[in-house]
């Protein structure tokens, strides 16, 4: 017996490791971890998703195969009919249920790396031919490059990460006017557009969600990892063409969002004046961790709009740094091998504390390199 050939040839993806793992590992208790690997909301769900889990019913029941409760907080929420809403195990169960529907195997799909690995995983998983539109080396787009591969290889997906992860840059509204004028299906992941706007309006001024009405080529995908910090419930959301959901309703998984999930999602859309408080003080330590960071001769910090901070080391290696950072101190940052990347970390903002342990353990570190 065979698996099929090109899922036997691809890379696997790879993931954060398991916290539980990493603590047994590094012998330290979870509470003294300090975790700014993975983009997570470190200051957990809001009270309120607490105890709508304490008290869940039903859980020996199917949940909604259509989710609406879910979908309609969702519509309230964000302002779009729910008529155009599909929600999903996380974003990522969007992005391959995306693939399934429209790919043949061949079919091109544009990525523009370095981004959200995601996007390139599940092409190839789908035995799509991934097109690599790589970004400039200040991470912004390369419009000129996008039109050109649209035109000549006529992909039939094209994922944009807005912001973009791992550096955290966000395209002007004039460069995503250009590129949804382009001939083919445009997916803004806005996983991170919450901390893109220091207004404290949860990025609503910088959202596309508005227009998928108006347009048959853009679908927005949406997550409550970030805003609402239930990353290890695994609910997100879309917001899709009308001409689309009929496809997508008969091709997704039926119970696709479990009932824990739902009523989490449901209970802090509930108390969305808390998720503008807590994604606030995420923006404003983003600020204080970048000043500070600034200021190591070490750093090379790239904007972000996003709750993350990307930088690129120089006087110690990147892989030693974060070696360094988790062995001896307890702190996980994120380091990418890729070519692009070698010399980064990315560091997810914390709380104050988080930040704190932080630099001192960087004080530390470089005390001893020079």
């Amino acid at each position: 017996m065979q698996v099929r050939a090109h899922i036997e040839t691809m890379p696997p993806y790879t993931p954060i490791e398991p916290f539980e793992v990493l603590s047994a590992r590094l012998g330290r208790a979870p509470d003294a971890i300090v975790k700014l690997d993975a983009n997570e909301n470190p200051y957990g769900p809001l009270p309120a998703v607490r105890q709508a889990l304490a008290e869940l019913p039903f859980v020996h029941i199917y949940p909604d195969p259509e989710s609406r409760a879910l979908r309609q907080a969702i519509a309230e929420f964000i302002g779009v009919p729910m008529e155009h809403i599909l929600a999903g195990a996380g974003a990522d169960e969007l992005i391959d249920l995306l693939m399934r529907v429209f790919l043949e195997p061949g079919d091109g799909v544009i990525v523009c790396p370095p981004t959200f690995g995601m996007y390139d995983f599940d092409g190839r998983l789908n035995n799509a031919n991934v097109i690599e539109v790589p970004r400039r080396e200040d991470f912004s787009l390369d419009l000129p490059a996008l039109r050109q591969a649209v035109h000549r290889q006529r992909p039939k997906l094209l994922f944009l990460a807005t912001p973009n992860n791992p550096d955290g840059s966000l395209p002007s509204a004039a460069d995503l006017d250009e590129i949804l004028e382009l001939p083919t299906l445009v997916v803004l992941d806005e996983a991170y557009i919450e901390f893109a706007d220091p207004q404290g309006n949860l990025g609503r001024s910088l959202s596309r969600v508005e227009q998928v009405s108006q347009r048959d080529n853009l679908v927005v995908l949406r997550t409550f990892s970030k805003l609402a910090a239930l990353a290890g419930l695994r609910v997100g959301y879309g917001v899709f063409p009308a001409w689309l959901m009929p496809t997508l309703w008969k091709a997704k998984q039926p119970y696709n969002v479990n009932v824990a999930a739902s009523a989490a999602a449901i209970a802090a859309l509930k108390h969305s004046d808390q998720l503008v408080e807590m994604v606030n003080r995420l923006i404003a330590e983003r600020q204080r961790l970048a000043q500070t960071l600034a200021r190591y001769p070490c750093f090379t910090l790239y904007p972000s709009r996003a709750n993350y901070l990307l930088m690129r080391v120089q006087g110690i290696e990147a892989a030693e740094l974060k070696r360094r950072l988790m062995v001896d101190y307890g702190i996980l940052v994120r380091y990418f091998s890729t070519p692009r990347l070698k010399d980064c970390i990315r560091i997810s903002v914390g709380r104050p504390q988080d930040s704190d342990a932080l630099f001192q353990a960087l004080d530390e570190i470089f005390a001893e390199v020079h």
